[in-house]
């Protein structure tokens, strides 16, 4: 090992805590293996693999790859119904010695949970931990974060596994970064990010604190950042982004339909019209006022669909009333116990149920719905949300070409905008993780002398 390899193996980007993988089948396509080998090599690592690249069968891999290893147990962490889906996959590979548990009991080589069930088990239990769709954790509290943190931080082998690790957010691959043992997320704000306001980063509103600190980018630290990321993950939207022929991997076209309906809410005081909304309250109050019309519209396209569709909602009410106007639709909610939200998302993947009704942070994460093709959504401020629930469908191994209908009021047509502005956000992104990913970043010395060698007079 020179000097130059010896230093690198000191710093994150370098060092690998792993081992060689023991196990690579053939049923892996070649950039799977390639991913499931450097995240074995690299010991805690992230994948941010797009929607229908095989984050399942990479998962199941690397957890027997570990096993292999160790003679220990990995646990995998999944999003509600996700789980028995999970399952048929390694039943799908014929990998054994997995199951699933509530309650932190079994004795299976993998035990697959959902993330509301994390506190009854024991990382001691486990040399091994899997994050499926690790992004999800973005919308859990602060408290359910920490227990996260406290229960990684016991785990020898880590592995986390999304399509939208940040979308539209850089500082969110702070969170990343902590769960897998690396820089904290504060820590890597102070290092590559400015605070805009030079104010202390958060205030407390009604009962909880809100971060209230603007973050930019440092203008210097834009390729240290990238390559402080990719040091720790690997980043994939398709095959050819690593050199890998492409093949099946080609999504069908996408036809994205806006509907902008000509109502709104009451003018405000003192003015003669509606202007567009603006800020949250004014947000909530477009939109709960114009419910009774956009779920018609929505329901007017789903009743029209031959086939499977997917309304998305965001509030209770319009869930309710989409149930009610759509005769053969179910609705997933929020007041269902988890039980029944499983039952009912999972009805809807075998193709049992034609219509499903329910909200993106429910079960927009990391089930496969290449059955159905239509798609309805109600523009809000969180373009995770769009992206994960439009990719629920839209997605490789789809067959059909796959219509978005988006439905908005002309009051709310900011979110059209602030959605196509975050999605240009993350395609940026993607594109500097890709080509930070790529490059190899060597220092190349001048090491050539012309000069001949002089002994100074007094010598």
């Amino acid at each position: 090992m020179n000097y130059k390899n010896y230093i690198e193996t000191k710093t994150s980007i370098g060092r690998m805590d792993g081992f060689k993988p023991l196990w690579l089948p053939d049923f892996l396509y070649d950039f799977q293996g390639s991913l499931v080998d450097w995240s074995l090599r690299k010991g805690m690592s992230a994948l941010f693999a797009d929607c229908g690249l095989g984050k399942s069968i990479m998962e199941l891999v690397w957890a027997m790859n570990v096993i292999k290893k160790t003679g220990g147990n990995v646990l995998l962490i999944t999003p509600l119904a996700v789980g028995s889906q999970m399952i048929k996959e390694a039943e799908k590979f014929g990998i054994e010695g997995i199951g699933r548990s509530k309650e932190g009991k079994g004795d299976n080589r993998i035990t697959v949970t959902n993330y509301e069930r994390l506190h009854y088990f024991n990382p001691a239990d486990f040399v091994g931990v899997i994050l499926d769709e690790s992004s999800i954790i973005k919308n859990f509290n602060g408290v359910f974060k920490n227990q996260i943190n406290v229960f990684m931080r016991r785990i020898r082998y880590r592995l986390l596994c999304t399509a939208t690790a940040a979308p539209n957010d850089y500082i969110e691959l702070g969170t990343s970064s902590e769960v897998l043992g690396g820089m904290g997320h504060m820590d890597m704000l102070a290092k590559f990010f400015q605070n805009l306001q030079n104010n202390s980063n958060t205030h407390f509103s009604r009962g909880r604190f809100i971060e209230a600190v603007k973050w930019r980018l440092k203008g210097h630290a834009h390729d240290s950042f990238w390559r402080w990321v990719t040091g720790w993950s690997r980043s994939i939207r398709k095959p050819s982004d690593m050199g890998f022929e492409d093949g099946e991997f080609n999504l069908p076209p996408l036809q994205e339909v806006q509907h902008e309906l000509d109502i709104s809410r009451n003018p405000d005081d003192g003015f003669l019209f509606v202007l567009p909304a603006r800020g949250l309250t004014e947000v909530r109050n477009e939109r709960k006022a114009t419910i009774q019309q956009r779920c018609e519209k929505a329901a007017e396209i789903a009743n029209k669909t031959d086939g499977h569709a997917v309304v998305w909602c965001n509030l209770n009410d319009e869930g309710d009333l989409l149930e009610k106007l759509i005769p053969d639709a179910i609705q997933v909610s929020g007041r269902d116990k988890d039980d029944a939200k499983e039952g009912k998302l999972i009805s809807f993947t075998e193709g049992n149920e034609r219509v499903l009704v329910t909200k993106p942070k429910i079960g927009a994460w990391g089930l496969n719905w290449q059955h159905c093709n239509q798609v309805t959504f109600f523009p809000a401020y969180s373009y995770e949300q769009y992206y994960q629930a439009i990719r629920r469908c839209w997605r490789f191994g789809q067959k059909k070409p796959v219509k978005v209908d988006l439905i908005y009021t002309r009051g709310d047509r900011n979110s059209i905008k602030n959605l196509r502005r975050k999605q240009d956000q993350a395609d940026e992104m993607f594109t500097n993780l890709v080509r930070e990913m790529n490059n190899s970043l060597e220092i190349k010395t001048n090491t050539s002398f012309k000069k001949k060698v002089e002994a100074p007079s007094w010598a």
